[in-house]
């Protein structure tokens, strides 16, 4: 599903595109700020898809608001690795307030891409899965070979959670696909989608 990278680490942009590829009619789709918010873009548009931007730290705990309010609906929160040690404290309240239709995909370049490739945390071997599991998420695991790929859209898309899984991805820097940038509108879009309205 997501070719292997010249340097090291997963091709992001292939491994979205793989997780996204035919996706369900009602699959709701939350973006933590910056490159996983293009990642998404690039797979394609969606008026199911609700990029943060500017809301650093806050994917996950949109997403388990979106999961519990709309249990009928999985809810796919992809965020990168900056974001989530951001907001670790996300994951405590992931584990203490359950949602069996919620799954996070961190993307983990070991850096903050957003802020001039700084080495994060995940560089010395802070474990964002280990972190899930011991905050009580039902399942969480790494991605770090293109074999690994292969289940890893059905972990995301069907098994019971709250799930996690962090792919291990190349720091190399895609061309940016940017989205809508005008909040009110990707607001307003995703509430008439989640509606059945006709979306603007």
């Amino acid at each position: 599903m997501a070719a292997r990278s010249t340097n090291r680490g997963l091709d992001r942009r292939a491994l979205v595109a793989g997780v996204l590829d035919d996706r369900a009619d009602d699959l709701l789709v939350v973006t933590g700020l910056g490159s996983p918010t293009y990642d998404v873009a690039a797979a394609g548009d969606h008026a199911l898809n609700f990029h943060l931007w500017g809301a650093m730290g806050s994917a996950a705990t949109v997403g388990l608001g979106l999961a519990r309010a709309r249990p009928q609906n999985r809810v796919l929160v992809i965020t990168g690795d900056g974001e989530m040690l951001m907001a670790l404290g996300a994951l405590a309240t992931v584990g203490a307030a359950p949602a069996q239709n919620l799954a996070i995909l961190v993307l983990d370049n070991e850096a903050y891409g957003e802020t001039g490739g700084q080495a994060s945390h995940t560089a010395f071997k802070t474990n964002i899965a280990a972190v899930a599991l011991a905050c009580r998420l039902r399942d969480a695991r790494t991605v770090t070979e293109t074999v690994q790929c292969s289940d890893l859209k059905e972990f995301l898309l069907n098994a019971e959670g709250p799930v996690l899984a962090v792919a291990k991805i190349a720091q190399d820097a895609p061309e940016r696909v940017l989205p809508s940038r005008d909040g009110h509108f990707l607001r307003s879009r995703f509430q008439a989608a989640l509606l059945g309205e006709n979306t603007p």
